[in-house]
């Protein structure tokens, strides 16, 4: 068993005590650790940057796929309908640039800035800047003239100050055994949630909102497949009912399949693990059958796809309270922005 699905198994499914306590002092140690680092910056002796610009951070208090990424984007058109433009910084997980920060476009190689990047890249019109230091790479944002810069994770990233902080928790999994790493999915305690300005569960099925304000449902809904040679759009309804290949390598491979199982289609998964790099054999199957893979997966398959090979496309949307919430936040913070001298709106 790899050691990705024993953590797996540690985390969410009731996994053996024996193999569970090996992991307990490291989650004491861990968690003592991360502490420590946080009250550093509390009482000044890390200092965190306060930039020209506001800056919002889309982050989670768990590893793995939580649906950060489809809410970036969802804020990056709204951000942009609202006259911003906008700055997304990511760390650039997967690449191999020789120095950092760099600048994304749709055709930047993701070998050099990783899959996710050039995903944002490709889905909306913002300026978009991977590197590990968050830092460097929301000034490099600014420099490039963003009004607003969008941090795609970076809870954690504490040297970034920021004005607003939204929290996606995957509704399904939750925090899973409560514990944290490596006991635990748990980057930092429970209580960190209490701190950040909204906490966005990610659902595969409509929830009716509750009374908590700082809390909405954003609802994950596969819309459509891009065949990746031809461009050639098609509904999820017309794989219904026939069987196809499905590859995924992200941080919880099985809701991409599971949702495509929802759709009528009958899936052969193929789980990798999350930012893997995609190989011929890894889309390859010996036989005519589609071949459907994440967005983030596709931007990798470009010069090994054939007419098979399909990305699907994942949309997310709010009920209309919870999108008012939503929105109530982001235009408060347009609305600081704009004053004559941003000092940040966040304590």
């Amino acid at each position: 068993m790899s050691l990705d699905r024993t953590l797996q198994r540690v985390w969410y499914e009731r996994a053996p005590l024996p193999l569970f306590l090996v992991f307990v002092p490291l989650s004491f140690l861990f968690a003592l650790l991360a502490a420590l680092r946080r009250w550093a910056y509390r009482i000044g002796v890390f200092r965190s940057v306060r930039l020209s610009r506001p800056v919002v951070i889309v982050g989670n208090i768990t590893v793995g796929g939580t649906g950060k990424t489809p809410l970036v984007i969802w804020i990056a058109d709204y951000l942009q309908a609202r006259g911003c433009k906008v700055g997304i910084v990511t760390r650039g997980y997967g690449g191999d640039a020789q120095s950092w920060p760099q600048d994304v476009l749709s055709s930047t190689p993701p070998e050099r800035v990783g899959d996710e990047a050039v995903l944002l890249a490709s889905r909306t019109n913002a300026i978009v800047v991977a590197g590990p230091d968050r830092v460097a790479a929301a000034r490099r944002a600014i420099e490039r003239g963003a009004d607003v810069v969008l941090s795609d994770d970076g809870l954690q990233h504490y040297r970034l100050a920021r004005d607003l902080e939204l929290a996606v928790v995957d509704d399904a999994r939750g925090l899973g055994n409560g514990w944290l790493l490596p006991a635990g999915p748990l980057r930092e305690r429970k209580s960190r949630l209490s701190a950040v300005d909204l906490i966005v569960r990610t659902c595969r099925t409509a929830r009716v909102p509750g009374a908590d304000e700082r809390q909405v449902f954003a609802l994950h809904e596969l819309t459509d497949a891009v065949n990746l040679m031809s461009g050639e759009r098609r509904a999820l309804a017309a794989f219904s009912g026939s069987r196809v290949h499905a590859v995924a390598a992200i941080g919880h491979p099985e809701a991409f399949f599971s949702m495509l199982g929802e759709q009528g289609v009958s899936v052969d998964p193929r789980p990798l693990r999350d930012h893997a790099p995609i190989t011929q054999a890894d889309v390859s199957f010996g036989d005519d059958a589609p071949v459907l893979m994440t967005e983030k997966d596709a931007v990798k398959c470009r010069g090994i796809a054939s007419e098979r090979h399909w990305a699907v496309r994942l949309g997310v949307r709010f009920s209309e309270s919870d999108e008012r919430k939503l929105r109530t936040l982001l235009d408060r913070l347009i609305d600081a922005s704009r004053t004559p001298a941003h000092t940040g709106v966040r304590s």
